[in-house]
């Protein structure tokens, strides 16, 4: 079983409270819109990282981190993009991929609204954990955390950081 924080948008903010819960996860996985690198890299030194960059995000994240990022944890597979849409208003650039090849899990940010939804048209669980940084409309800092144990994807809680002033 891996416990995993989920977060994105930080446009280059990381304080302790991101960084309380990044200690208390197995696996920290960013949604892109990361900012100044200098977050992710704080990231690493306490945890494994899987991340993508995001329309924000400059031509070193851009080295460092892919548009899309598909992976196996555990028994699940995962496809994690910064601008995905959401189940029946997908990206045009994700629709054929998801068409053809759905993961159980898909994950963006970009909204800064968090959501969580079945697209049961796809069978996946969509998750887009909302935005951490300060930067941008959104009101509550957010973060999501949960756990992958084999095929299942259970524990799903939101966090919030408080409110982004």
């Amino acid at each position: 079983m891996k416990k995993i924080l989920l977060l994105s948008d930080t446009h280059s903010h990381i304080d302790d409270a991101i960084l309380k819960y990044v200690n208390q996860a197995d696996e920290v996985w960013h949604a892109g819109d990361i900012g100044d690198l200098k977050v992710t890299d704080t990231i690493k030194v306490a945890k494994p990282l899987r991340a993508v960059y995001g329309n924000i995000d400059d031509a070193q994240a851009r080295l460092e981190f892919p548009l899309h990022n598909r992976f196996m944890c555990e028994g699940v597979s995962v496809w994690m993009t910064h601008i995905g849409g959401y189940p029946g208003k997908y990206n045009p650039n994700v629709r054929a991929e998801m068409l053809a090849n759905p993961p159980q899990l898909f994950i963006c940010g970009h909204s800064h609204i968090l959501k969580v939804m079945f697209d049961k048209q796809h069978n996946l669980l969509h998750m887009n954990p909302g935005a951490c940084g300060k930067s941008g409309f959104h009101q509550m800092r957010t973060m999501l955390r949960f756990a992958i144990d084999g095929d299942k994807i259970k524990d799903l809680e939101i966090i919030e950081l408080g409110k982004r002033a």
